[in-house]
């Protein structure tokens, strides 16, 4: 099975091409299934190799970051097994409500309630700067000295 067809890497590349203000639906999810490592990539940058989305190495903290193709594709497991693609993974949400739910519970979740209850804990809206200046705080709803 190829990692990333074309269609999907098409989708990827646009996903990029929508700049950094875009909170795009994960295209592909990318599992290890020798152990628990997974990656929800959202984009696929220029170069045609750095891809970007939420990365869980199984270690009980996600974290969105660059990895590359080319190493996903050379990673090889126990009895010679590579890196999967999910075939079945149907994204719901934008990518937001799926690391607010990493963070939640410590690894990549898919189940609708739990994603769903990140989405209720999540600012429908990004930040208001004018509001914060006024708050004094680094976010509005945050006290004092915290930060999100």
């Amino acid at each position: 099975m190829l990692l990333i067809p074309d269609p999907l890497r098409e989708r990827l590349a646009a996903n990029f091409r929508a700049g950094p203000r875009h909170d795009p639906v994960p295209v592909v999810k990318l599992y290890a299934p020798w152990g628990v490592a997974c990656w929800l990539i959202t984009e696929l940058l220029e170069d045609g190799d750095t891809l970007f989305g939420l990365c869980d190495l199984g270690l009980g903290c996600p974290e969105l970051g660059y990895v590359s193709w080319a190493e996903l594709e050379a990673l090889c497991g126990p009895l010679g097994l590579g890196v999967r693609r999910d075939e079945r993974f149907a994204p719901t949400r934008p990518l937001s409500v799926y690391v607010g739910a990493a963070r939640l519970w410590g690894r990549i979740v898919e189940d609708e309630a739990l994603l769903a209850d990140a989405a209720r804990h999540m600012s429908p809206l990004p930040p208001d700067p004018a509001r914060r200046a006024r708050a004094g705080t680094a976010h509005p709803d945050m006290p004092e000295g915290e930060t999100p």
